[in-house]
C-alpha cells in the first residue's frame, strides 16, 4: 500500500510540473483532480452550422475535454482511477466511447501508472479516434425551439448538438467501409454514465464556440513577442494590438497616441492600419481599450454622425437647440424632427413650405446646383436620393433662371418683377404694376412727364446720356418711346 501511495505521489507532482494551474488542478481533500484538455485541431479547421443556408467558421480552438479523477487507495496495483469525462461539445455517445478505450488503456498496462497515457490519448487522438473532421456541423437551437438533432449514435438517448460530416458510408472495391467512430460507437448499445454533458441542450453552442476559440486565440497572441511597426521595440504580444483583417501588429503605447490624435481631429473614419496602404480598421472594442472615456464618447459620437451623414435617408433637424437626425421617406423634401416636431423642407432646411419653390439664396442654390452638376453618377444618384430628383431639377433650373434674369433683367424699384430690356430707350414701363422707371440707375420715373428725369443735368443717369451727343439734337434723341 505504500509503493501504491509513492506511485500516486509522484504521478501527481509530475502533472503539476508538466501543466499549468488551468490545465491542471489537484484536490486537495483527496487524492485526485481535474485535467483540460485542449485538443490539436488541424489547420483550416472549420465549424459548420445547419439549415437551408450553411454559414463556415474557421476555429483553431474547441472548448476543453474535461477529465475529474479520484485515485482509489489500491491504485496502480490493482485497481483503475475513478473518473468522469465532460465537454460542452461532444455528445454523450462519443464521450462514452472515449470512456471505453480509456478503459482498454487500462487494461494494457494494468499496475502501472496510467494518466499520463490518458492525458495523452485524449490531448492527441479523440479526433481521429471519433472519425471527428472538418466542418464539424453544429445543431442550432435548443429541443424546446424545435431544433433538429444530430446523433452520431443510433441508440443514444440524449440530444447532441454537434456532429460530423465524416459518418459516412465509402464504397470501394465492392466493399463497404465505414468510418472508424461508427464502429466504435455502435458497439454499445448503452451510453457510459462516466460521460456528461456539460451544455444545456436547449442553449445556442454556436457563439460558446466562438467565444471560447476567440478567447484562446488572444491567450496565444498575449504570449508571444512582436516587433512594433512603429518603436520598432519587441513587446509581448498583451501590450500589442492586433488589427483583425491584416494581422498587422503595433505596440499599444504607439497605438493609443495615434488614436487619441485621430480623435481630437474627428477623423474617426481614419483610424486605420499605419501600414502603408493597408485599409484595415480598428474595431470599436480595440479603440475603447487604448482611450480614455472621454475621449472614447467622442469617437462613438462622431462615428455615428458619420455614418448617418452617409445614409441617403437621413438629415439632421436644422434648428440649433436641437439637430436630431430624422429619416426622410423617398422622393419627398418635408422632414418632421421626431424631437421638437418641427417640420421643415430638407433642401433649404426652412419651414415646410409644400410644393412651392425653396426661398433659398441665390448663392446656396448656385452651389447646390455647382455641387450636382460636378457630381460623378454615384454622387448625383445620392443627391437625388436625399434630396428628391425633382426638387434637384427644379433647383438646377431655378439657379440657372436666377443666373440669367441676373445677366439680362432689372427688377421693378416698386413691385420687384423681373424686366427684360429688348430695344428702345431708357424708359421702362413694369409689365406688372405699369410703374415707369429708368433702366440706368431705377429711378421712379413722373407719370405726367416721365422724360423730364432724362434731361435733368442733376440727374445721375444725364452724363451717361448725353456723353458725345449735341444738346440741339434734344428732340431727335426722345422721338422713339417705345418701351
Amino acid at each position: 500500500m505504500s509503493e501504491d501511495r509513492e506511485a500516486q505521489e509522484d504521478e501527481l507532482l509530475a502533472l503539476a510540473s508538466i501543466y499549468d494551474e488551468e490545465e491542471f488542478h489537484r484536490a486537495e481533500s483527496a487524492q485526485g483532480g481535474e485535467i483540460q484538455f485542449c485538443l490539436e485541431l488541424p489547420p483550416d479547421f472549420k465549424v459548420v452550422t445547419n439549415g437551408e443556408k450553411k454559414t463556415e467558421y474557421n476555429v483553431c480552438f474547441l472548448p476543453p475535454l474535461v477529465l475529474n479523477f479520484e485515485l482509489p487507495a489500491d491504485y496502480p496495483s490493482t485497481s483503475p482511477p475513478i473518473f468522469t469525462l465532460s465537454s460542452k461539445w461532444m455528445t454523450r455517445a462519443q464521450m462514452s466511447s472515449l470512456c471505453r478505450r480509456l478503459d482498454e488503456l487500462w487494461e494494457e498496462s494494468q499496475g502501472c501508472v496510467v494518466l499520463f497515457t490518458w492525458i495523452q490519448f485524449l490531448k492527441e487522438e479523440p479526433l481521429d479516434f471519433l472519425g471527428i473532421q472538418s466542418p464539424l456541423e453544429v445543431i442550432r437551437g435548443g429541443s424546446k425551439a424545435g431544433g433538429e438533432r444530430r446523433r452520431t449514435d443510433p441508440a443514444a438517448a440524449a440530444p447532441s448538438q454537434c456532429g460530423s460530416h465524416s459518418d459516412k458510408a465509402e464504397e470501394k472495391n465492392g466493399e463497404v467501409k465505414k468510418e472508424k467512430s461508427e464502429q466504435q460507437l455502435s458497439s454499445s448499445s448503452q451510453l457510459d454514465p462516466r460521460a456528461v454533458t456539460l451544455m444545456d441542450p436547449r442553449a445556442d453552442l454556436l457563439p460558446q464556440l466562438l467565444d471560447f476559440d476567440e478567447a484562446q486565440r488572444q491567450r496565444v497572441f498575449d504570449s508571444k513577442v512582436f516587433c512594433c511597426g512603429i518603436c520598432f521595440v519587441e513587446k509581448l504580444g498583451a501590450s500589442c494590438l492586433c488589427f483583425k483583417e491584416c494581422q498587422h501588429v503595433y505596440c499599444k503605447a504607439c497605438m493609443s497616441e495615434y488614436f487619441q490624435i485621430q480623435i481630437r481631429d474627428g477623423n474617426v473614419q481614419c483610424l486605420n492600419c499605419p501600414e502603408p496602404k493597408c485599409t484595415s480598421l480598428a474595431t470599436p472594442l480595440q479603440v475603447k481599450q487604448l482611450v480614455d472615456e472621454e475621449l472614447f464618447a467622442r469617437y462613438d459620437r462622431l462615428l455615428l454622425q458619420s455614418s448617418l451623414d452617409l445614409m441617403a435617408d437621413v438629415v439632421y433637424c436644422p434648428r440649433q437647440s436641437c439637430g436630431t437626425a430624422v429619416m426622410v421617406e423617398p422622393d419627398t423634401t418635408m422632414g418632421i424632427c421626431s424631437a421638437c416636431q418641427y417640420a421643415f423642407c430638407t433642401l433649404c432646411k426652412l419651414g415646410y413650405h409644400g410644393l412651392s419653390h425653396c426661398k433659398l439664396p441665390a448663392e446656396e442654390l448656385r452651389n447646390l446646383r455647382d455641387e450636382y452638376l460636378s457630381a460623378t453618377t454615384e454622387g448625383k444618384k445620392f443627391m437625388e436620393q436625399r434630396f428628391g430628383k425633382r426638387v434637384i431639377q427644379k433647383a438646377v433650373e431655378e439657379s440657372f433662371s436666377r443666373d440669367w434674369l441676373n445677366e439680362n433683367c432689372k427688377c421693378c424699384p416698386r413691385c420687384g418683377t423681373n424686366i427684360q430690356k429688348v430695344d428702345g430707350c431708357n424708359k421702362m414701363t413694369c409689365t406688372s404694376c405699369k410703374q415707369y422707371f429708368c433702366w440706368l440707375c431705377l429711378g421712379v420715373l413722373s407719370k405726367v412727364n416721365p422724360y423730364s428725369h432724362f434731361n435733368n443735368p442733376n440727374s445721375p443717369c444725364f452724363n451717361q446720356l448725353f456723353q458725345g451727343v449735341d444738346l440741339d439734337e434734344e428732340d431727335a434723341f426722345w422721338s422713339d418711346e417705345d418701351d
